[in-house]
C-alpha cells in the first residue's frame, strides 16, 4: 500500500486564487501546520476575500494542501509581504512553497514588485530553508534583521521575528519565471 505522501508526489497540485468558501479549509490546514500562528477563521476569510489576488491555494483531489497569504505593502508598492505559508504533510517535498510564491509574483497585481518580505523566528528552520531556496530559485539576494522584538513588541511572550527581505534582480527574475 502506498503512503499518502507518495500518492501526492505522483500528482501536481492545482494552484488558484482563493475565495471566501476556502476560509475554513485554510484555517484547518494552518492549524495542522505547527508552529504556524493560528489566526481566526474570520482572518482567513478576510484574506481570501480582500487579499485574494495576493494569496494562493493549492488543491490536490479537491483538498486544500497549500496556502500562501500575502499582500502588496501599501507604503511600498514594490514589495510583496508574505504573511504565512502552509503546506500539508501530504504535499511536502514537492517544492510547493516555492511554486505558490512564484504563482503570486507572476500575477498582474505584482507587476512592479521587486522585493519580497516576510518575518521568521530564529528557530523556524523550515521557513528559513523555504525562503533561502526561494531566493536562490528566483535569483534574489536575501538579508534579514530583527524586526518585531521579543521584549519590545511581544512583552516577552513570543520570539523575535526577523524581517527577511529578498530583493530581485529583474533580469534574473525573468529567467527564473
Amino acid at each position: 500500500m502506498q503512503h499518502p505522501r507518495d500518492l501526492a508526489r505522483a500528482k501536481i497540485p492545482t494552484l488558484r486564487i482563493p475565495n471566501a468558501e476556502d476560509g475554513t479549509a485554510i484555517w484547518d490546514l494552518v492549524s495542522a501546520c505547527k508552529p504556524l500562528d493560528e489566526n481566526s477563521i474570520y482572518c482567513n476569510l478576510l484574506q481570501c476575500d480582500h487579499f485574494a489576488d495576493t494569496c494562493v491555494v493549492a488543491e490536490l483531489d479537491g483538498e486544500v494542501v497549500g496556502w500562501v497569504s500575502g499582500y502588496v505593502k501599501p507604503s511600498e508598492p514594490h514589495t510583496l509581504f508574505v504573511w504565512q505559508v502552509a503546506v500539508s504533510e501530504k504535499a511536502r517535498g514537492l517544492g510547493l512553497g516555492v511554486l505558490m510564491m512564484r504563482e503570486i509574483l507572476g500575477r498582474d497585481v505584482c507587476d512592479g514588485v521587486d522585493t519580497l518580505q516576510t518575518t521568521i523566528t530564529s528557530d523556524n528552520a523550515a521557513s528559513w530553508g523555504l525562503f533561502r531556496k526561494f531566493a536562490r530559485t528566483m535569483g534574489g539576494d536575501l538579508s534579514y534583521k530583527p524586526h518585531f522584538k521579543k521584549a519590545e513588541h511581544f512583552d516577552g511572550q513570543a520570539s523575535t521575528e526577523n524581517m527577511v527581505t529578498i530583493e530581485f534582480d529583474e533580469e534574473k527574475m525573468e529567467r527564473a519565471a
